[in-house]
């Protein structure tokens, strides 16, 4: 444990981990409205009242996030416009995956590879990232919110025990996290430029979903109860909330990527000597 922490901390020292994480940070801010306005498009072919949505967001969202949001996209999008869905999946595609190639090559100095996929390909290995994070982000935040209609709604189709209903309470959180654990496993393995296994990803997968999943709570707590941005920002502080989280997500898939990359530079490090 101790060989682990000392190179993990030099490693920590010697990479510009928060210049990574502001450059993610950057191309998420990029991509969150082209996604949003995607997702809001969807709202009127899917037959839900875009005020009750609106309501959800001033509910779930913190104040100057929750202005931001609506006051951006929600008036955009009373009724279906198929124009404006083309345009938000193409526009959310392209932005993040701009984010997650800078994931790609975060990860890949940290464990020192050097680049070698072409251009379409790396697109596409990021565009792929990009979707598994959609899911990521979908099911984490939707899911614990959601959880209590989509319960309901499987109530009202079939005959189901209230002991079943309890226990499908207090899976949505397990599924949740573990949907996300796995896809950062999947984003972990795919990122870097040579072939690893998943076990020597899984560990870093795991700590970027329990950090992220703590830093969340932690900062909405903070925001909720003691940051009062808009007394120092005014109309952008939902704008500074926001790159705020971004960088703090950007952080840990970075620290998350860093940990994978000890564990290889150790495992690597032990065969050597073995060898010798």
């Amino acid at each position: 444990m101790k060989p682990f922490m000392t190179q993990f901390i030099h490693q920590l020292k010697t990479d510009p981990i928060p210049d990574w994480a502001a450059t993610l940070a950057y191309f998420f801010m990029l991509s969150i409205f082209p996604l949003m306005i995607f997702i809001v498009a969807l709202i009127p072919y899917l037959q839900l009242d875009v005020e009750q949505v609106n309501a959800f967001i001033v509910d779930y969202v913190p104040e100057e996030l929750a202005d931001l949001f609506t006051s951006t996209i929600i008036d955009v999008v009373s009724e279906p416009q198929g124009g404006l869905l083309s345009i938000g999946i193409i526009a959310t595609i392209w932005s993040a995956s701009n984010g997650l190639n800078a994931l790609i090559r975060a990860v890949n100095r940290s464990y020192g590879f050097e680049e070698t996929r072409n251009f379409l390909k790396l697109r596409l290995i990021s565009i792929l990232m990009t979707f598994l994070m959609i899911i990521v982000i979908v099911v984490t935040l939707l899911l614990p919110v959601f959880g209590d209609l989509i319960i309901h709604g499987i109530e009202r189709l079939f005959f189901i025990p209230s002991e079943t209903i309890e226990l499908f309470h207090k899976l949505r959180w397990i599924v949740g996290i573990g949907l996300m654990t796995l896809i950062l496993t999947l984003v972990y393995w795919i990122a870097p430029n040579e072939k690893l296994k998943i076990k020597q990803v899984l560990i870093g997968a795991v700590t970027a979903t329990v950090g992220w999943q703590v830093i969340s709570l932690a900062f909405s707590f903070y925001v909720s109860n003691f940051g009062n941005f808009s007394a120092t920002y005014g109309s952008l502080g939902g704008v500074i909330i926001l790159m705020l989280w971004f960088f703090l997500t950007g952080l840990i898939l970075v620290i998350g990527g860093e940990i994978n990359a000890t564990l290889y530079q150790q495992h690597k490090h032990l065969n050597q000597k073995n060898l010798r």
